[in-house]
């Protein structure tokens, strides 16, 4: 195994190790923050290699795209049945399952490579996409994993930056397995190396502990869904989670392509810029905890606003390396502020046992958001060009200044936010 990957593995256990000793959380948080990165480097690698290794199979250049499409609506598909498993078997063996699946999309994917077929590689992204329905629980685990509300904030920072790691590790994995089997496009080493990785995570999560239990609440007091969904917060929490992973998907699904395919920019050019968003999604996790407090998440959703306005005027400002760098780095923060704003604004709209809806619903929706982005963003770059899909993504920022906004002039989000 390379070098960097080594390093970025013993890192994470070191973060975690000393994470568990100096702050006072339980330890699931620490098991999570371990697994949560080793199982989101599915993502960023299918994002890295999936649409230059789909430009090569695909039979048109447009549908270089759809893996990391079908990635994503394997997500949202996915996610109201994670939910009934998790209801069923507890958080630890939903998860497994989750991982289990992930592992055989990987595997999936690795043979599309192998034998340079497009329908396997579609298939591996659909299971690494319905995988990831279960990953994403793993913010929600967290969160019924401690004992103080309080300390919800700080939880969310510590798993968020674990992604720090699954920025490192799947373009690494990319471009380390890419020649390591007899591919004709490469990267059938790099879909092993993450089956392998996947399972390391499922031992990591074997480990969590078993009060992570099924919902055995009485439903007799749940309100129903319609009711959770139409309050003002829960659709301020909805708005800015899913126009941040919109935006964000939509820029992120065109990049590589337009670099490395379009400009001619280099595929270490091109993981060193995707590497950067994925790393800047998540390094503001760090100080989370201090902004939130200083300035309240209203604000701090101002914040991811203002990033995204920046996001779209050094896009349409050039296409050299730095402007693609400034672009998305910029878009990994404000999906960041807007993102995290969402995580904790959603657990105000409901009550314990009206979560996994409330849960599912909300991400269902998020998911789906994401691969109706993703999906066009391949289409209009190969039929109108990079300028005019940045111009496209415009509305959605105004959008959520909009609704931000009025949010911080309602007096009922704030009395939500108080209570």
């Amino acid at each position: 195994m390379p070098t960097t990957l080594v390093v970025t593995v013993l890192a994470l256990l070191i973060c975690a190790a000393l994470g568990r000793h100096f702050l006072k959380l339980p330890n699931n948080i620490w098991l999570l923050f371990i697994a949560q990165p080793m199982a989101m480097a599915a993502t960023s690698l299918m994002v890295f290699a999936g649409g230059i290794l789909g430009t090569h199979l695909a039979p048109k250049p447009e549908l270089a795209t759809l893996p990391i499409t079908l990635l994503i609506i394997g997500i949202a598909l996915s996610v109201i049945p994670a939910s009934l498993l998790t209801k069923k078997l507890g958080r630890r063996n939903s998860l497994l399952s989750g991982l289990g699946i992930a592992v055989i999309g990987a595997l999936i994917a690795m043979s599309a490579a192998l034998f340079s077929t497009f329908s396997f590689l579609l298939l591996g992204a659909f299971l690494l996409g319905c995988s990831m329905a279960f990953v994403a629980q793993m913010r929600f685990a967290a969160l019924e994993s401690l004992h103080d509300e309080k300390d919800s904030a700080k939880a969310i920072s510590i798993l968020m930056l674990g992604g720090i790691f699954a920025a490192v590790l799947g373009p690494e994995l990319a471009v380390a397995g890419k020649d390591w089997l007899n591919a004709e496009h490469g990267f059938a080493g790099s879909f092993l190396a993450l089956a392998t990785l996947l399972l390391f995570a499922m031992v990591i999560v074997s480990r969590l502990s078993p009060s992570i239990a099924p919902d055995v609440t009485a439903q007799s007091s749940a309100r129903s869904l319609t009711s959770i969904i139409s309050q003002p917060i829960f659709l301020l929490a909805l708005s800015s989670a899913a126009i941040a992973y919109g935006l964000m998907s939509y820029v992120m699904t065109a990049t590589p392509l337009s670099m490395h395919m379009v400009q001619g920019h280099s595929l270490e050019q091109t993981k060193f810029v995707v590497q950067s968003h994925i790393i800047a999604m998540y390094l503001p996790s760090m100080f989370a905890t201090l902004f939130i407090r200083w300035f309240g998440i209203l604000r701090i959703m101002m914040f991811g606003c203002a990033c995204y306005i920046a996001v779209i005027a050094f896009a349409l400002s050039g296409q050299e390396v730095m402007h693609y760098w400034f672009t998305m780095v910029l878009l990994g923060v404000g999906w960041n502020f807007l993102f995290m704003s969402g995580t904790l604004l959603l657990p105000k709209s409901y009550q314990h046992n009206e979560r996994l809806a409330a849960q599912s619903f909300n991400d269902f929706t998020i998911f789906f958001v994401q691969a109706l982005a993703s999906l066009l963003a391949g289409i209009v770059l190969f039929n109108q060009g990079w300028l005019v899909l940045i111009a496209l993504g415009t509305p959605l920022v105004l959008l959520i200044i909009g609704i931000t906004f009025a949010a911080m002039c309602s007096k009922r989000i704030k009395a939500s936010l108080t209570s």
